[in-house]
């Protein structure tokens, strides 16, 4: 089967993304929760403070796996300065700005306090299971082209959100944390209508645009994100302005919590890469949403339990363990494919 084949089955190649972003989630996550709470970094810095390292160290991070993968001449090309450099299309750095605020959002995301890991990993990922079809109607992937177990694993990580936010987590929803989740949706949305639309793949050259996307698309978003927290430090009076300040200034003078900060923005910077592979894979977004989704509450999972044998914090509620366990039924329906592959290609062996 050619990888490239726009029509091409879910391959393993999919979920080898998929064990990375979880891989990547997992020490994310505890890190971030870690410095925020004050259980290993003194003293504790807030979700504003350690934005601004763990940009910078993000925005290192993608430079260096970009330069290694050699992936630098995909992109579009403009000439400064008297020499050809990369450069981002229109649609690319749109779609950067979009990534820029996602992952801005989600490192505030599970700093909040009364809201867990799990719980809000739930939240926003369930959020986005919601706008995957509507993404795929309005790029015109049309309903009844969408496979059955594309249809159950949204559903199925759907009722995995219902269920979790069935629990009084919901009743610890700030405004502040709800608006959060908003902006972060909000840059999905648009994030995978330009995906769809200019990086899904057709044709030959299907491998080169999926690659243009993604280098053009994360050489905005982190720097941009770095540049943005820079402006809103030196623009912004009151509380938030104070912490992004800290965050520049002083974090870095606190080597214990700067290398942690440091560790927990290569991390992050891993989950965009494999998540952005994962949703640039040629499937809808109705398969490749919830691959990426069901990674990271997963993820949650295990973060939760660490962060309760490392740090005691609360140990997951029922409701959620019971949305994280329909999540690995998402995860088997959306596995069906290589199931079936691998049985037809057993009962040709016998055949033979």
């Amino acid at each position: 089967m050619n990888a490239h084949d726009p029509h091409a089955h879910p391959s393993h190649r999919i979920w080898a993304f998929a064990f990375g972003y979880f891989a990547a989630y997992v020490p994310y996550t505890i890190l971030t929760k870690g410095v925020t709470s004050g259980t290993i970094a003194e003293p504790p810095w807030s979700g504003t403070a350690i934005l601004p390292v763990a940009t910078f160290a993000s925005a290192v991070g993608m430079m260096i796996f970009l330069t290694a993968k050699g992936w630098w001449g995909y992109a579009a090309r403009g000439r400064l300065f008297g020499r050809e450099w990369p450069r981002p299309r229109l649609v690319t750095l749109l779609s950067g700005v979009a990534t820029a605020a996602i992952v801005l959002t989600t490192t505030l995301a599970y700093s909040f306090d009364g809201i867990s890991v799990l719980f809000a990993m739930l939240l926003m990922r369930g959020g986005v299971l919601l706008l995957a079809p509507i993404v795929d109607q309005v790029t015109g992937r049309k309903a009844s082209t969408i496979p059955w177990y594309s249809w159950a694993g949204s559903g199925l990580a759907l009722v995995a959100l219902v269920v979790a936010f069935a629990d009084d987590g919901g009743s610890e929803l700030t405004a502040v944390a709800a608006a959060n989740i908003a902006v972060y949706l909000g840059g999905y949305f648009f994030r995978l209508r330009w995906m769809s639309k200019h990086a899904k793949p057709t044709g030959p050259d299907a491998h080169a645009r999926r690659v243009a996307f993604f280098v053009e698309e994360q050489m905005v978003a982190t720097p941009l994100a770095l540049v943005g927290l820079a402006v809103l430090a030196v623009a912004l009076p009151g509380g938030f302005g104070e912490e992004l300040r800290r965050g520049f200034t002083e974090l870095p003078t606190h080597l214990g919590a700067f290398a942690l900060v440091v560790l927990l923005g290569v991390c992050s910077q891993f989950t965009g890469i494999f998540g952005a592979l994962i949703l640039l894979e040629p499937q809808e977004n109705a398969y490749t949403v919830p691959v990426n989704r069901a990674s990271s509450i997963l993820a949650g999972v295990v973060s939760s339990f660490l962060a309760v044998a490392l740090f005691g914090a609360a140990a997951p509620s029922g409701f959620e363990l019971a949305g994280a366990s329909i999540v690995v039924l998402a995860i088997l329906a959306l596995s069906w494919p290589l199931f079936a592959e691998r049985a037809r290609r057993r009962r040709g062996v016998v055949a033979a």
